[in-house]
């Protein structure tokens, strides 16, 4: 059983580092089965969905597919830009299609969404609400799941909270209408938001600030998604004794003090499997469903990010509701 398919739309934030990228794809990977179509979305203009699945990166409204997955499925990518979605915006809501084209070629575009930050984050979600409806307006090009690799956990509130957002540009009229839109699918109980955490201070910090303040915004967050776990058969306590190097080396092929800095070594290592375990408590605190991913040494190919998916399938068919 795969991750709960009554979710239209995924997001994925984390702290930079945590490895946002590699877990939304991951997680795109494992909804697109037996003949599903996932949509995987970008809104930050780095390219990471591309460098991610090996392909050259994503241009204007592109929707390209990615990968076939194991289990039966296809994952498309798409890589949102704000100047881009407003010439949509002024297409659909004015019929401004060569005019707006004019526009950008004058710079309009750029001088909107800089004096009107709010304007930007309204556009890209949007392009997002768009993606979501089609499966409800049997849109040909529809999908059974959006993932989308949102920003950062420090403005993952502000991103989504686009009735803030827009508080001050408009009260009626279209854009105002697009946010009410907008924000009836992200408070639905179609949408969840998952936060990529490493076994770290910091990031196990940000996630628990951005839990906090995704609470008011009445947006759902359904699981913190722990990455990069490191995985070991000792049980805590010879992990305490390990860390204490309490059990010295004395392998006969090693120098005396080459066995002492191999215990060395394990003893610190032993620490900080001991301090991710007490983060991983902290984690759990914070009263969200949580899911583990294992660390792989080997780097991430196509191989290593099928094999997240396989385990974000087996967690989250458990966790999401």
């Amino acid at each position: 059983m795969g991750p709960d398919l009554q979710h239209d739309l995924h997001i994925v934030t984390g702290k930079g580092g945590t490895g946002k990228t590699t877990i939304a794809g991951a997680l795109a990977a494992a909804l697109a089965t037996e003949g599903r179509r996932v949509l995987l979305c970008e809104v930050e203009g780095r390219h990471g969905i591309s460098e991610l699945f090996g392909t050259s990166p994503l241009v204007g409204a592109e929707e390209r597919r990615l990968c076939r997955t194991p289990t039966g499925g296809e994952v498309f990518g798409l890589s949102i830009d704000a100047e881009d979605a407003l010439l949509e915006y002024l297409e659909t809501f004015y019929h401004l299609g060569l005019a707006g084209k004019a526009l950008d070629r004058f710079g309009a575009v750029d001088f909107a969404t800089s004096i009107a930050p709010g304007l930007r984050d309204v556009l890209l979600t949007g392009k997002v609400y768009e993606s979501v409806r089609r499966s409800t307006t049997d849109r040909p090009n529809a999908y059974d799941a959006v993932v989308l690799d949102a920003p950062p956990t420090g403005r993952i509130a502000q991103f989504l909270n686009v009735h803030e957002a827009v508080s001050g540009l408009a009260k009626v009229g279209p854009i105002a209408g697009q946010a009410d839109s907008i924000m009836r699918v992200l408070r639905s109980s179609t949408t969840v938001v998952h936060i990529v955490t490493l076994l770290e201070d910091m990031p196990v910090t940000e996630t628990e600030e951005a839990i906090a303040d995704l609470r008011p915004t009445r947006i759902h967050v359904g699981t913190v998604i722990a990455n990069k776990v490191t995985a070991t058969p000792l049980d805590p306590g010879q992990l305490q004794l390990a860390a204490a190097a309490a059990h010295p080396f004395a392998i006969a092929s090693l120098t005396p003090r080459q066995n002492e800095m191999l215990a060395a070594e394990f003893a610190s290592e032993a620490a900080r499997i001991l301090q991710e375990r007490s983060r991983r408590e902290t984690l759990a605190s914070f009263g969200v469903p949580m899911v583990e991913v294992d660390f792989d040494p080997g780097g991430i190919d196509e191989g290593a990010l099928f094999g997240i998916a396989d385990q974000l399938s087996k967690q989250l068919s458990d966790e999401v509701s």
